[in-house]
């Protein structure tokens, strides 16, 4: 998951204007009713750029695996405020009844700005421009100003819930230096990003550790040697096993996971003409299976803290295994990310984002639609679409590999975490009403 922080908050802000008709329509549509769940959308979008432009602040106020936790926070409280007035699903952890008539778009808006404001300040300005026109879309009257308030609170509780959460807590990796234990990797030599991640309370999961996936395999095993062995033909550099194809692919899940799932969450919300409480569920529970799956996948790498490929196969000659012969001068196709190996982030995020969608759609037949960052549009390679989640769980398990960053086995048991965070929080949330 490797970001720079311009390009992001570029791309985002573009993304931006091309998606929010309603507020650029906002001042000649006033007194009109938005769409059901353009709302939904538009605030997803705002989100996601104050969160990135939150990164770009120096000396960088937050780190980019954050995002997922925010997002997931926002739209939690945007579905409280939707379901809260509208009903049909269970509220998440939110009781307060809401006012009779009130508008279901403005609470969505208040919930949405409040929660972004609450955590990115730095952004207020731009946060509270985007508010204006998103209500100025909004007929005025009580019906409004109720809804107002009843969004407030909905992100206030969720905001109080979070108090304590142990986000930016005083973790540290600690793994002695040791054959196999992951150390910061060239040519940037960065520590390890956010390692209190793993210790985060997480919204839907008891802890970080619920799913431990367990061991990676031992460095002797054949699993390991197998892996090891793929890794260093098809992942390094200039490598002459890898077709083009296969870099191609590797490439697509090389750029900002994080624009890419919410790109495809918009796509989705219009592709099936959602509805605005169905929107909001469906943004919720995505985002919130996202959360949960990167504090599981940090918990994970903490607690196991196995080394990279280009640590593992430059120093080879020192795992005790007689079938892995060492390169001291390899370097994979792009440089590995900031933290241990195993297991894959990006693996593990997408396993939760296809099953969460698969979970709240209630249809295996995704008609997924994704955009990568580093084939920009209208270079053909920027998009890539996939009727099943199993199918672009493959690509991004063989991409990782391809890339060099990952071993096989790390994409594999993301994977699995990622649709069991999702399976095992959607059973329990956002559920219809009985």
């Amino acid at each position: 998951m490797r970001y720079s922080h311009g390009i992001v908050a570029a791309t985002v802000a573009v993304a931006l204007l091309a998606l929010t008709p309603m507020q650029q329509a906002g001042a000649h549509r006033h007194h009109q009713d938005p769409p059901d769940a353009s709302v939904v959308s538009e605030w997803n979008q705002i989100g996601l750029a104050a969160l990135a432009a939150d990164s770009a602040v120096p000396p960088g106020r937050k780190q980019p695996i954050e995002t997922y936790l925010y997002l997931a926070f926002m739209h939690t409280a945007m579905y409280n405020a939707v379901v809260g007035i509208e009903g049909r699903y269970q509220p998440y952890r939110f009781r307060e009844r809401a006012p009779r008539h009130a508008s279901p778009q403005a609470a969505a808006v208040a919930a949405a700005h409040r929660v972004l404001v609450t955590y990115s300040p730095e952004q207020q300005a731009t946060l509270d421009a985007a508010y204006a026109r998103s209500l100025d879309a909004i007929p005025d009257g009580a019906a409004e100003r109720k809804g107002v308030a009843y969004g407030e609170l909905a992100a206030s509780t969720l905001v109080e819930q979070r108090a304590h959460d142990g986000r930016n807590g005083t973790t540290v990796f600690d793994l002695a230096p040791a054959v196999g234990v992951w150390r910061p990797t060239p040519p940037a030599e960065l520590p390890f990003s956010a390692p209190w991640l793993g210790h985060v309370t997480p919204l839907m999961l008891r802890s970080g550790d619920q799913l431990d996936p367990g061991p990676a395999p031992a460095l002797t095993s054949s699993r390991y040697t197998r892996d090891f062995a793929e890794v260093k033909a098809f992942g390094k550099d200039d490598s002459t096993d890898r077709t083009v194809e296969q870099t191609e692919t590797a490439m697509f899940y090389a750029g900002n996971p994080g624009l890419q799932f919410n790109l495809g969450l918009v796509d989705q919300a219009q592709k099936r003409g959602l509805d605005l409480v169905d929107a909001a569920r469906l943004f919720a529970a995505v985002e919130a299976s996202l959360a949960d799956a990167s504090i599981a996948i940090w918990w994970t790498k903490q607690h196991y803290g196995v080394w990279r490929p280009i640590t593992a196969i430059r120093e080879a000659d020192q795992d005790g295994n007689p079938a892995t012969v060492a390169d001291p001068s390899w370097s994979s196709l792009i440089p590995s990310p900031p933290y241990p190996d195993y297991v894959s982030g990006y693996n593990g995020v997408m396993g939760a984002y296809t099953q969460a969608l698969q979970d709240t759609l209630g249809t295996r037949h995704l008609a997924l639609t994704l955009t990568t960052t580093v084939f920009p549009a209208p270079d053909p390679r920027h998009t890539r679409s996939y009727d099943t989640g199993r199918e672009v769980r493959q690509e991004v398990i063989d991409g990782r590999v391809w890339l060099g960053i990952h071993f096989r086995f790390a994409d594999t048991a993301a994977a699995w975490l990622g649709r069991q965070v999702a399976d095992y929080g959607l059973a329990r949330n956002f559920r219809p009403l009985p």
